[in-house]
């Protein structure tokens, strides 16, 4: 069964637990892979239904099974049974609109985040949720669509037994994949900060109108990035509390290195939206300038015509008792005062620097 995708109002009413997919509609085929891995031994496969899997008997290899679309509802079905998880759990799983969470159901820890991409040709941000269970030597990974190149090298590390993630167990594998998406986050608030930095030189340059749109997304985009990550620190907390035994003390200190990156990328985004705000200032204030510089220019050709204007206002009645009339020299003398009215004018407007 494939849940079509939906919107929240659509859910109301249903009881608790009921698996409604809520997220964009989805066409790709669920793709279910199982990586079973010790410190000697490793192992790798795809599979096309749940049916296949067989629990390995020894108790020391970690079992990392992912499943990418969870609009398949069958498959989440499924995988509830295999390893018992509350029928809650699979809601929140399908409900990709989840923000960032830890609970604690005793035999596994169901955790969200977000996975953010940065789309190059559309200047867009991809927001995908992730959801892990986490229980005693098992993984289970949940992925909206299929998009491996932020998780793909953990599994290069477990194919080529680099690093202690062989050594280690389902909880140094739960901390290798959060710490992958976290980090990954930088490269996202790279990409704003290159941004930024190109709307900083326009805004001093050329402030066009196409500026306020371009601040506006991006500020846009950072709201949505910052409710992506907030909850996250909160999440790493409780897990480098030490109140689970499903993660062991060893893992605690690798916890608080991520909870430190979440908490500098927190503070890099404030930086961020700051920075914009003065963008904003900056853009309004120099058109504010060129408004005035114009309405000085034009306020000074309005002053320097209005004795002009009063002079050929003047001599434009036609009475007859008007001696000027009648002089031979009074057209070109007449000119002359006003052509040294506005020089007159002028150099005194420089000697103001208003000018």
């Amino acid at each position: 069964m494939d849940g079509t995708g939906g919107k929240i109002s659509e859910k109301v009413g249903l009881p608790p637990g009921t698996l409604f997919h809520i997220g964009g509609k989805k066409d790709e085929k669920t793709r279910i892979t199982i990586i079973e891995y010790d410190e000697p031994e490793f192992r790798e496969r795809d599979i096309s239904s749940l049916d296949e899997y067989v629990p390995p008997e020894d108790k020391s290899v970690v079992t990392w099974i992912n499943i990418d679309g969870v609009h398949n509802l069958g498959v989440i079905e499924k995988v509830g049974a295999l390893f018992n998880l509350h029928p809650l759990t699979l809601e929140d799983i399908v409900n990709t609109e989840q923000f960032p969470k830890i609970e604690d159901y005793g035999d596994y820890l169901f955790i969200v985040l977000k996975m953010l991409s940065y789309e190059d040709k559309t200047d867009s941000i991809d927001i995908e949720q992730v959801s892990l269970c986490l229980g005693s030597g098992f993984l289970v990974s949940f992925q909206e669509g299929i998009k491996d190149k932020i998780l793909s090298p953990i599994r290069e590390r477990i194919r080529n037994g680099k690093g202690r993630i062989r050594k280690m167990g389902a909880d140094y594998l739960a901390y290798s994949l959060i710490d992958a998406i976290v980090d990954h986050y930088f490269t996202i608030l790279e990409k704003l900060g290159e941004r930024i930095e190109t709307l900083e030189d326009e805004v001093v340059e050329n402030p066009e109108q196409k500026i306020i749109n371009d601040i506006h997304q991006l500020k846009r985009q950072l709201i949505n990035v910052r409710r992506s990550i907030w909850p996250l620190r909160e999440v790493l907390n409780i897990m480098g509390r030490g109140d689970s035994a499903l993660i062991t003390d060893s893992i605690h200190p690798y916890l608080r290195d991520v909870y430190d990156h979440t908490i500098r990328i927190i503070e890099t985004i404030e930086a961020f939206r700051d920075i914009l705000a003065g963008i904003l200032d900056i853009y309004l204030s120099n058109i504010s300038n060129r408004i005035n510089a114009v309405m000085k220019v034009l306020t000074i050709i309005a002053t320097i015509f209005m004795p002009l204007t009063f002079i050929a206002g003047i001599y434009g009645m036609n009475f007859k008792s008007m001696p000027e009339l009648e002089w031979r020299l009074g057209y070109p003398l007449i000119l002359l005062v006003m052509t040294a009215i506005g020089i007159s004018m002028l150099i005194y407007f420089r000697r103001k620097k208003w000018l």
